[in-house]
C-alpha cells in the first residue's frame, strides 16, 4: 500500500464495531438461554474466527450485514466439534474460548495461525488447570487440547500480568464451576466482561481496594438472551484521531464511539497534548458508555511542548494504541516516552521492535528500551516499511505516511482487515 502526504482530512468516519466487545457478545449469546440480537458486530477477521468456532459447536447464528441473531445453547450445551476449532489470528478468541469450553467440559482442540501459535497461552492454562481442567499444549503454546468431562472448582486467582483476556477466561470458566470464582487484578484492565455479564443477567461482585479490584462470579449462574448494540471501536478511532490532530485544518466526526473508562485513556493523552477535540456523550443506560467525537486539527505547532510520558497503570488502558501514539510522538515538540509496556513484545508481533525499526527507516529519532521507547520530534521521510503481519502496525504507519515527505510504502498492509477491513477506503474518502 502506497501512502502520500495529506494536506488535510475532512469528513465522517464510520467505525467498525469494537472487537473486544463483539467477541464477548457472540460468546455470551452462544452460552445463554434464549435468543440474542447483536447490532454493529465487528466486520473483522478476528471476530469472524469467533463466529466460526461457535458455528462448529452447533450454535445457530444468522447474520444480516453487521447484525447477528444467535440462538443460545443454554442448558443443552454445545455440541462436540467434528474438527479442530480454528481461532485464526485471534488471541481473544483462543483465550476466552478456552475458559468457556473448559467450564462446559467440551473436549476439543483450539488452533490458530503461525502468529497465534507463538503467543503465550500458559497464562490461561495455568489458572484453568488450578480449577480442575486438563490441557495439552506445545510448550505453553497452541494448539490447546482441552480434555472433556472435567468438573471445575472455583478458585481465587491473582493475575500475574495485567490482562483482560486472562481475567475474562477465568470468569467464564467460573460460571460453570462449583462455588465462587474470584479474580484479583492489581492493576485494572478493560471491564467489558463484567459489564456484559450484567447485561446477560449475571450478577458480578466487585470490590475495590486502592487500585486493585476483586471480581467474583458464582458457579451455576445462567446467562439470558438479550439485545445490544456494539459501540464503535475506540482503538480503531485512535488512528484517525491522531491523524486529524497532527494535520492542520483537518476536521473529522466519529459517531457512536465506545467511551469505556478502561479503554479511553487515549482520549486523555490526546487532550493532555492539546488536541482540539469535543465529545458528546449518549445516555445509553446500563452497559457500555458511548459518544460522538469531533476533532479539529491545529497542526503540530498547536500541540503541547512538554514530553508526554505513558507509564504505570495507564499502560494497560492504551496497550493497543501505543503504535499510533508513537507516530503522534514524532510530531510533538517534547516527544513521547512509553514505559512498563513489555506486554507489547508478545502481541501479534513484537510491537516495540516493529515501531522502532519502521520509524528509524523514516528518519525518526527513537530509543528502544526493553519495556518501551522514547521518540523525539522528527521530520519523517517516506520509506518502505513493514507491517510484520500486524494490523495495528500497518494502520499506524499509514498515518505516518500522511505526515511524511514523499511516498511511504507499507508492505503487507492488507492485514489491517484483521480489525478494520475498510480502513484504507475510509482514509481515502476523507483525504
Amino acid at each position: 500500500m502506497r501512502i502520500g502526504s495529506a494536506r488535510m482530512l475532512k469528513g465522517k468516519i464510520d467505525l467498525p464495531g469494537d472487537k473486544s466487545i463483539s467477541h464477548r457478545a457472540a460468546m455470551f449469546a452462544a452460552m445463554a438461554s434464549g435468543q440474542s440480537s447483536i447490532e454493529n458486530y465487528a466486520a473483522s477477521e478476528d471476530c469472524a474466527s469467533t463466529l466460526k468456532c461457535l458455528d462448529s459447536l452447533g450454535v445457530d447464528i444468522k447474520q444480516s450485514g453487521s447484525t447477528l441473531v444467535i440462538e443460545g445453547a443454554g442448558e443443552a450445551g454445545f455440541k462436540l466439534p467434528s474438527s479442530d476449532l480454528d481461532c485464526g489470528n485471534s488471541g481473544t478468541t483462543m483465550r476466552l474460548m478456552a475458559g468457556v469450553l473448559a467450564g462446559a467440559g467440551v473436549e476439543c482442540v483450539l488452533t490458530g495461525d503461525a502468529s497465534l501459535s507463538k503467543r503465550p497461552m500458559r497464562r490461561v492454562v495455568d489458572p484453568l488447570t488450578q480449577m480442575g481442567a486438563e490441557f495439552e499444549t506445545v510448550d505453553g503454546h497452541s494448539p490447546l487440547t482441552i480434555k472433556g468431562g472435567r468438573r471445575l472448582t472455583g478458585i481465587e486467582y491473582t493475575l500475574p500480568v495485567s490482562s483482560a483476556q486472562v481475567k475474562s477466561c477465568v470468569m467464564l470458566a467460573g460460571l460453570n464451576a462449583s462455588g465462587t470464582t474470584v479474580v484479583i487484578e492489581p492493576t485494572p484492565t478493560r471491564d467489558h466482561t463484567e459489564r456484559m455479564l450484567e447485561q446477560f443477567g449475571v450478577s458480578v461482585g466487585i470490590e475495590i481496594d486502592g487500585t486493585a479490584r476483586r471480581i467474583a462470579v458464582s458457579g451455576g449462574s445462567r446467562l439470558k438472551g438479550t439485545s445490544l448494540r456494539v459501540p464503535g471501536d475506540i482503538s480503531a478511532a485512535a488512528f484517525f484521531l491522531v491523524a486529524a490532530a497532527i494535520i492542520k485544518d483537518s476536521q473529522l466526526f466519529l459517531p457512536f464511539v465506545g467511551l469505556n473508562p478502561s479503554r479511553s485513556a487515549v482520549l486523555d493523552i490526546l487532550q493532555q497534548a492539546g488536541a482540539n477535540m469535543s465529545i458528546k456523550v449518549h445516555d445509553t443506560g446500563k452497559g457500555e458508555p458511548v459518544g460522538d467525537i469531533e476533532i479539529m486539527g491545529s497542526g503540530t505547532d498547536g500541540l503541547a511542548k512538554d514530553r508526554i510520558v505513558i507509564e504505570g497503570d495507564i499502560v494497560a488502558n492504551v496497550i493497543d494504541e501505543v503504535p499510533i501514539l508513537a507516530i503522534f510522538g514524532t510530531q510533538l515538540e517534547g516527544g513521547l516516552e512509553v514505559r512498563n509496556a513489555s506486554e507489547l513484545r508478545v502481541k501479534e508481533t513484537d510491537r516495540i521492535d516493529a515501531v522502532v525499526r519502521n520509524l528509524r527507516k523514516m528518519g525518526a529519532e527513537i530509543e528502544e528500551r526493553e519495556d518501551g521507547f522514547i521518540v523525539s520530534r522528527s521530520f519523517l521521510k517516506g520509506a518502505e516499511v513493514e507491517s510484520f503481519g500486524d494490523h495495528r502496525i500497518a494502520m499506524a504507519f499509514a498515518v505516518a505516511g500522511l505526515v511524511a515527505t514523499g511516498d511511504t510504502v507499507v508492505n503487507g498492509a492488507e492485514c489491517a482487515a484483521v480489525s478494520f477491513p475498510d480502513f484504507f477506503d475510509q482514509l481515502a474518502a476523507v483525504r
